[in-house]
């Protein structure tokens, strides 16, 4: 049995064990209760991993008692909910609705928080990980949502809990769409559009250093200058790698 087949197998028994293991209860009909006692009923099912649960009875605070002193948290913990139950359009749909009608609340940060970390779940994928297929040039349009929120966190609020761990997976990130733009340069550079495929290169030169990838967007320019025989171009190309990577295979 060859190693993909066997890391599939794994895959399925995992999501097998976990559906099995976090399964809910139906959910029933939300009793008619304070928005209090029902959020307590709501924190409780959070607790316990419940989180269809949760989302139901938060969805019902939510809508029968909509400016009441809890309503912000409400929302907040439904974020969370929606978030951790996999549901991302509902999620991102809360994020924005919250953040457009309470720009200045005091957990905003959290928010762009959370807003981030739903878009960074919507590119994961169990099975391709597991089996190793590199996604590099899959869509990098939610990477650049989450990029643009950590960075709002970062530098609208230094002070936040969150900061640290912003700046962390924007590295990540940027790592990913320098990626993506390789993935595009040596599609250009197989259909020998090497003036497109050297821009790829130079962008990533541009907008994702520091970052692995910039040794590789050099080596792509070096050679697509060399196709186009623009010779002064690669002479610099060359000489910024030289200097940057100086063990790299390209340089004499």
């Amino acid at each position: 049995m060859d190693k993909l087949t066997i890391k599939i197998i794994l895959a399925v028994l995992i999501l097998t064990l976990t559906a099995c293991s976090s399964s809910e209860p139906e959910l029933e009909k939300v009793p008619d209760k304070s928005a209090q006692a029902l959020f307590v009923d709501a924190r409780a099912a959070l607790d316990s991993g419940l989180y269809q649960k949760a989302i139901q009875i938060l969805g019902a605070i939510d809508s029968r008692f909509p400016f009441g002193p809890i309503s912000h948290q409400v929302q907040l913990d439904l974020i969370y909910a929606y978030y951790k139950s996999g549901d991302a359009a509902q999620g991102i749909a809360l994020t924005d609705r919250f953040l457009r009608l309470n720009p200045n609340n005091s957990n905003v940060d959290y928010v762009y928080y959370m807003r981030a970390l739903i878009n960074i779940s919507t590119e994961e994928n169990l099975f391709q990980d597991m089996a190793g297929i590199d996604r590099s040039d899959r869509d990098p349009t939610a990477s650049k949502s989450a990029f643009e929120d950590f960075k709002r966190i970062v530098t609208d609020f230094p002070e936040s809990k969150y900061a640290a761990d912003s700046r962390k997976r924007m590295i990540s990130i940027k790592s990913r769409l320098a990626q993506y733009e390789l993935a595009v340069a040596e599609f250009y550079y197989k259909r020998e559009a090497y003036a497109s495929a050297a821009n790829r290169g130079r962008y990533i030169v541009e907008y994702f250093s520091p970052s692995p990838e910039v040794e590789q967007a050099l080596e792509m320019m070096v050679k697509c200058y060399e196709k186009l025989e623009l010779d002064d171009l690669k002479t610099n190309t060359l000489q910024v790698l030289a200097a940057n990577y100086p063990n790299n295979k390209l340089i004499n």
